[in-house]
């Protein structure tokens, strides 16, 4: 049974149609899948059949593990979203519910590598000489947390030296705990930073010049 009905698909193609370029998907799983490994795969695959420009590969964690550290997957369900280049845009558990949202929002944004941020927010990425690592913590049923989450992916594609992580806060409660998730979003920047709620572009740059200072 699809997990996206007629009319989503439709929806998802009308947004595809103008794709600037192609775009992989690659997703990790394994023979043992994990919890909402089938129905990540499944989604990640109903997405990449609605666009000639869109391609998938899926990989087994364990069985490809050279390909899963080339990535810097740590851990599945996992989704990286490559344009013309790798630009660090990873999904950890299922990108549903809201989520689905920044899901097509990465894979149109790779394509094209452009964003939508600020020129000055641009500017400072850009001259990045130490790396930032952005884990955005979600649920599905969290409204507020696909901008967080499209936020911290554009920058990941503004900078070679940003990598931008969605996490599913329930799929990986051993991460909720080290970072001490009590609510969603949560964005974590070089473990040494957070912040807390849907915040401007603004204020995630202070953070991460935070972050570099204390890292």
């Amino acid at each position: 049974m699809a997990l996206l009905n007629p009319d989503i698909q439709n929806q998802v193609r009308e947004l595809f149609a103008d794709l600037a370029g192609p775009v992989q998907i690659k997703m990790f799983t394994q023979d043992f899948e994990c919890s909402y490994c089938k129905e990540t795969r499944q989604l990640a695959e109903e997405v990449a059949a609605l666009s000639d420009l869109i391609s998938i590969e899926v990989f087994d964690f364990v069985a490809d593990k050279d390909k899963a550290d080339e990535l810097g997957i740590d851990k599945i369900p996992a989704i990286a979203i490559i344009g013309k280049e790798d630009y660090g845009v990873r999904f950890y558990g299922i990108p549903s519910g809201y989520e689905f949202a920044s899901l097509l929002h990465a894979i149109k944004w790779a394509a094209s590598g452009r964003t939508e941020l600020s020129a000055a927010g641009i500017k400072f990425l850009q001259e990045l000489d130490k790396p930032v690592h952005m884990q955005v913590f979600v649920t599905p049923t969290c409204p507020y947390c696909p901008t967080s989450v499209t936020l911290a992916h554009q920058m990941a594609i503004v900078s070679p030296m940003v990598r931008a992580d969605m996490i599913e806060a329930q799929e990986f409660p051993h991460l909720s705990m080290r970072y001490q998730v009590m609510g969603v979003p949560r964005t974590v920047i070089n473990d040494v930073a957070h912040l807390e709620g849907a915040a401007p572009e603004p204020m995630v740059l202070d953070k991460i010049r935070e972050a570099l200072a204390k890292s």
